[in-house]
This record gives C-alpha cells, structure tokens and sequence, in this order.
C-alpha cells in the first residue's frame, strides 16, 4: 500500500492528468517580465518585457528594443526566444514558458510555435493585434504542427497600466511638438 498522499489542491484530484500550475510562481515571473518591461519603458520602447522560464528557473529575458537596433522584429518575445534557444543550446524550447507583458503578436506566435515553447502565460490581452485568442489564435491553430497552452490575465492591470501610461506620454509629447511647430 503507498503511503499517504500529498497534499494536493482540491482541484486537483489524484487522478487527474491536468498539468498542475502554480499560480504564485505566474505571479512572481509575470513580476520579472513586468521589470523588462520598465526596462524598455526607460528607453522609450513600447513597454512589453518577456522571460523564458525552464524547470521553475528564468533562462533567458528580454525587452522591446525595436528603436534601439532599429529592427522591427527586436520584440521583447523575440529576443527572449533568441536568447533563450543559446541557453540551453537548441532552438526546440520544449518544456519552456513564456511570460510576457502583453499578448503575442503574428510574428512572435509564429516564432513560440516554431521554437515548440510549451506555454505562454501573458498579461494584456490585445483584440486588435493579439495572436493568442485576441485577433486570432495561432498558438493553438489545430493545423500547425505544434500547439501552446495559453495562460491571460496574469497582472493584467500592471501590464496594462504600463502600456495605456506609455502611450498616453507619448500622445501628449507629440501633441506638445505639434503645438510647438516641431
């Protein structure tokens, strides 16, 4: 007879074969994320940050850097991947989450699918843009040959407060070099 069971979350019962997500830890690395986005809020980039988490550990980070190399594909997921993939030596990212302020675009959902990311756990949805059950959904597209568990919402006033701030900064700062004759 086995001994006594672990203590497992109500919801969770023995027989189940749902993965088991701790929530605290989406909160602590959607924390981490939301620092790369300040990070690029500094540098007057559009504020989304990524980190890349494997076996419970950050392996790689990134920030929207698109006006500093002047490449609109220097996404903050993007970059992660990138930087992630030298990490652990593959660009099969099997076993990985991603955390990210913001909800994944085209270009990005196509590079988590591509890279095999496992999960993606994001803040602020975007029902014009987002690629992860906003505008679309190709991180689940049932023809693609791998598919991504999607976690939204996590800190989503946070990442989105970020963001509405950011852009409402920049609105007036055009506004004011309008008025300005700039």
């Amino acid at each position: 007879m086995a001994g006594p069971m672990p203590n497992l979350p109500p919801e969770l019962p023995p027989e189940s074969n749902e993965p088991f997500i701790d929530l605290q830890s989406d909160h602590y690395f959607m924390g981490e994320a939301l620092r790369e986005a300040v990070r690029a809020y500094a540098r007057e980039e559009v504020p989304i940050g990524a980190v890349v988490v494997r076996a419970g550990r950050i392996i790689a980070r990134g920030c929207n850097q698109v006006e500093l190399l002047k490449d609109a594909t220097a996404h903050a997921e993007m970059l992660a991947l990138t930087a992630a993939e030298e990490a652990v030596g593959d660009w099969r990212l099997t076993g990985c989450t991603l955390y990210v302020t913001k909800e994944p675009c085209p270009m990005c959902a196509g590079a988590i699918v591509h890279t095999r990311v496992a999960r993606v756990v994001f803040g602020a949805g975007d029902p014009k843009g987002g690629a992860a059950g906003g505008a679309l959904n190709l991180l689940q597209f049932p023809t693609l040959n791998h598919q991504c568990d999607i976690t939204s919402g996590v800190r989503e006033p946070e990442c989105r407060q970020l963001l509405q701030t950011f852009f409402a900064e920049q609105r007036a700062a055009r506004k004011l070099e309008n008025e300005s004759g700039g």
